[in-house]
């Protein structure tokens, strides 16, 4: 597409911005970002930051330019530094704490990792979850390899029609102008490896994601050594066809294992993130029978160096295929394990599933000695759930622990807060982020200095929206309708209380409850004198046709006029307009079926940046809650009648908008500062940023389950 090579383009005195470019670092680290701005700030902002594309399509005399300009060059050099201070690092936390973890690195699996907006190889929490966890091992200098897909036509862009409903449109990833590079083979050759999907061959290639000292290595079966069909199986993300997506779990489990492999990596732990890699263990356990040991021998060695973390809390949305699938992909498999059919089915099977229903979870649980759930209250659940392959003890003692979900704090902070809190609590913020103490200054920062950056971050919402609907209005295919306008926030006022609502749209969330009784609400949020106004966004899975009505019903709310344009839809929801989200709403609305959410972060994102949390005592927040600094939503008793349950729910919503949140935000002080709000803010910061960070994620990991994991390095 591009032409002329970046190593010929680049003058030699920048000529390590394509090498900065391709690595990810740049993402998490704002003084990189500047750079970009400073290279050409038009074509920064038209290519969503994405600083490949901007080097391919900015003038080579441009690129003259800013090689003879002093100011550039000595932002350019400090990068640089930085950069190769933080590659080559040999004082991180692993090293100085764990330094037999630097002999081999961990593989960690998972079918999606978001890592930038650029790189739309994602389609919600996992993996967000998953890039935090990539970047956070770069930081603390654990060797982390992790293995996925490379979808070419990545996830997909959402757009709503004039009628309200959920439009999906998949565009082509053009692989030359993404921070990615291709890995080959010692022969020079695209195919890395090759596998037995059913009764074809698979070839696969790799394309390497550099996200600071972290690989990702992610295969595309897009190759002209295979078929049209499999070149199209690992297009798309979330395939709704089961026999599809028992394709891609093979590819990611077996596959992952034979890539790895075949680029010489022999990891020291093997982490499967969700139960999607699976088949990664029975891959492993494979390699171990062909070596001449019994198969119970196999697995026990599988067992003890297997890190398995589940994310489902429900049983009905776990991912079972039915025998007759496993069958026809696993027929001849089976005897390289040295098994019977009906053995290497029962490996799947659980009692809460139907008859002969191969379950990858359950395969997941047996075949890792080291399991935990992503929250305190989900390992509760995930104990209940599956105490039947450990009937022998008591529920309590069901061995899958908890490690909470956190975020990657450099990557959601607002890059407005980033003074204020190296201001007030000191340079090396960031290095002691998961230290409780530090965070007790937030109390010391004068409440106009963060009210002031507050309202700069939701005039930045509001702009942001704006745009994307002027954006919208222009285009010549999928044009807005007038009366669409309005829906999709343009009249968002940045001086009302904003409430956001910001997910993958899916029954158990009940978007809808906040509508319970439409003329409160309507009385809520139309007051003049104190309005509130709510964001919504998130796409629903192109399957899933109640969550694609939930977007639609909300969207017709939004038309409403008798809500005064204070209800939004934003489409297409991604990374991009999440950062402004979780940065500039004042209150972050979570109303998931109790028991149903197994963590949730977008909560933690949204206090790291004062935004105040008002959720369900559900996933995180029965950790996170300590009374002063968020609300929550009902008494956490669950009821067997859900309308009953959704009304008691929407009327505690109410009652907190009407007596709490909507006077202590309009209560303001003689300079315009909402004190009472602002004392919350910082509580929300103080008690929740140390606690739900990814450093204090990634420590237990390694401390926890890569430890018991590791037992013997050799």
């Amino acid at each position: 597409m591009f032409g002329m090579s970046l190593d010929l383009k680049l003058p030699p005195r920048i000529g390590r911005l394509d090498e900065l470019a391709h690595n990810l670092w740049w993402s998490w680290h704002p003084e990189a970002r500047e750079l970009g701005r400073a290279l050409d700030y038009q074509l920064w902002r038209a290519n969503n930051h994405n600083p490949v594309k901007q080097l391919y399509q900015v003038g080579f005399d441009r690129l003259q330019t800013v090689a003879n300009d002093k100011i550039f060059l000595n932002c350019y050099d400090n990068i640089v530094a930085h950069f190769d201070a933080d590659i080559v690092a040999y004082n991180t936390w692993v090293a100085t704490r764990h330094p037999r973890f630097l002999v081999r690195p961990i593989a960690y699996f998972s079918p999606e990792f978001a890592l930038h907006g650029s790189l739309p190889i994602y389609a919600g929490g996992l993996g967000v979850l998953a890039g935090d966890f990539c970047k956070e091992a770069s930081d603390v200098g654990l060797p982390l390899v992790a293995v996925g897909f490379m979808y070419p036509q990545g996830y997909f862009h959402q757009h709503i029609s004039a009628e309200g409903w959920q439009e999906e449109v998949y565009d082509c990833l053009d692989f030359a102008e993404l921070p990615i590079s291709p890995v080959f083979s010692p022969d020079g050759g695209k195919v890395i490896t090759q596998l037995q999907v059913g009764d074809r061959t698979l070839s696969l290639a790799v394309w390497q994601v550099r996200v600071g000292r972290t690989n990702v290595y992610l295969m595309s079966s897009d190759i002209e050594d295979n078929c049209a069909r499999d070149r199209e199986f690992s297009a798309r993300l979330y395939v709704a066809d089961p026999e599809m997506r028992m394709e891609q779990e093979i590819t990611l489990g077996i596959g992952g294992v034979r890539i790895l492999r075949a680029l010489g990596i022999n990891p020291a732990v093997w982490h499967a993130n969700e139960a999607h890699s699976a088949f990664m263990m029975l891959e492993r356990v494979r390699e171990e029978v062909a070596r001449g040991i019994s198969f119970a021998e196999a697995v026990q060695k599988v067992q003890q160096t297997t890190v398995f973390t589940t994310h489902s809390p429900v049983l009905a949305t776990q991912d079972v295929f039915p025998a007759y699938l496993v069958e026809k992909y696993f027929r001849g498999y089976w005897e390289s394990l040295g098994l019977s059919r009906e053995d290497f089915l029962k490996l799947g099977q659980y009692n809460g599933f139907r008859d002969g229903a191969f379950s990858m979870a359950a395969l997941a649980l047996k075949m890792s000695n080291q399991c935990n759930a992503v929250s305190q209250l989900h390992s509760q659940t995930a104990r209940r759930m599956w105490h039947g392959f450990w009937p022998d003890v008591k529920e309590e003692e069901v061995p899958i622990s908890s490690v909470t979900n956190g975020i990657h704090v450099p990557t959601w902070i607002a890059r407005e807060l980033v003074p204020l809190y190296q201001k007030y609590l000191g340079q090396d913020w960031l290095e002691r982020q998961d230290d409780t103490q530090l965070w007790e200054r937030i109390l010391d920062v004068p409440d106009d200095e963060l009210w002031r950056i507050h309202q700069t971050l939701k005039r930045k919402l509001i702009a942001a929206v704006v745009e994307r609907a002027q954006i919208r209005w222009a285009e010549t295919e999928k044009q807005l309708v007038a009366k669409q306008v309005v829906a999709v926030g343009t009249l968002l006022d940045s001086e009302a209380l904003t409430i956001g609502f910001c997910r993958r749209f899916t029954e158990y969330k009940r978007p809808l409850l906040i509508f319970q009784d439409m003329e409160r609400l309507k009385k809520i949020v139309t007051d003049r004198l104190r309005p509130v106004q709510i964001i919504f966004a998130g796409k629903s899975h192109p399957a899933d046709l109640r969550g694609k009505q939930l977007i639609h019903d909300v969207y017709e709310l939004a038309l409403d006029q008798r809500f005064f344009g204070r209800i939004a839809f934003i489409e297409d929801y991604d990374i991009h307009i999440s950062h402004h989200l979780v940065q500039g709403v004042d209150v972050w609305l979570n109303t998931p079926r109790r028991l149903q959410e197994a963590c949730g972060t977008s909560g933690m994102k949204a206090a790291l940046n004062g935004v105040i949390h008002m959720s369900v005592p559900d996933g995180w927040w029965p950790e996170g809650y300590n009374g002063k600094n968020g609300w929550v939503i009902g008494d956490g008793l669950e009821m067997l009648d859900p309308g009953q349950q959704d009304r008691q729910d929407a009327e505690a919503i109410y009652r907190l908008l009407e007596e709490e949140i909507v006077p202590l935000y309009y209560r303001r002080a003689i300079n315009g500062v909402p004190e009472g709000w602002v004392r919350m803010m910082k509580e929300a910061i103080r008690s929740i940023v140390p606690r739900f960070c990814a450093r204090r994620m990634l420590k237990q990991y390694t401390e926890q389950l890569y430890s018991a994991a590791a037992q013997r390095i050799d």
